[in-house]
């Protein structure tokens, strides 16, 4: 058997994006050229997912308006997931709907209640264009959903209703990262 390198260990961390930004709220375009940018794309991306200590990471959250997310997250049962979706399509999203904390690294120490479905299937295919089908149980299944979303230019506190949409925008607006741009 062959050894594989690490995701990302031969990426550089880039830039993220945060809450505000307009390529973090506009729908990503679709992946047309599967060449070496495309795989350095996603090698970068996991090298900046890492170093931002996250569990997933959308394109646009490193200025890029593509449909590609990384991903390396475990689910309720802390049996790891790892890998990346291009041109990912949410083909289902069911079960139990749970409220729980979630963050993102766009939105840096932030989180909030956040309702998402308990079950989750993205298929897509991979940087080299081959089918990918990932289907995602509890903590995985949110952060599928959530990596979903940012490509269609949505953050988590768009989720949100009420009084935890204000608190969440709130929150934000005094952020550290928010008074410094």
């Amino acid at each position: 058997m062959r050894n594989r390198p690490i995701p990302g260990s031969s990426g550089r961390v880039r830039a993220m994006t945060l809450l505000g930004e307009p390529v973090l709220h506009t729908p990503c375009e679709p992946v047309t050229d599967f060449g070496p940018e495309l795989s350095r794309l996603v090698e970068d991306m996991f090298a900046t997912m890492y170093a931002a200590e996250g569990v997933g990471l959308a394109a646009n959250q490193v200025g890029i308006g593509l449909r590609v997310f990384v991903y390396d997250c475990p689910d309720d049962d802390d049996v790891r997931h790892l890998g990346h979706v291009v041109n990912p399509r949410l083909v289902e999203a069911d079960g139990v709907t749970v409220r729980g904390p979630e963050g993102c690294l766009s939105l840096p120490g932030l989180e909030a209640g956040t309702e998402r479905y308990d079950h989750a299937v993205v298929e897509g295919v991979d940087r080299l264009g081959a089918p990918v089908r990932v289907e995602g149980t509890g903590f995985f299944a949110r952060c599928l959903q959530h990596e979903c979303d940012h490509l269609e230019g949505m953050v988590y506190p768009d989720r949100l209703t009420g009084w935890r949409r204000a608190r969440a925008l709130r929150a934000a607006r005094r952020a550290p990262w928010a008074r410094e741009r």
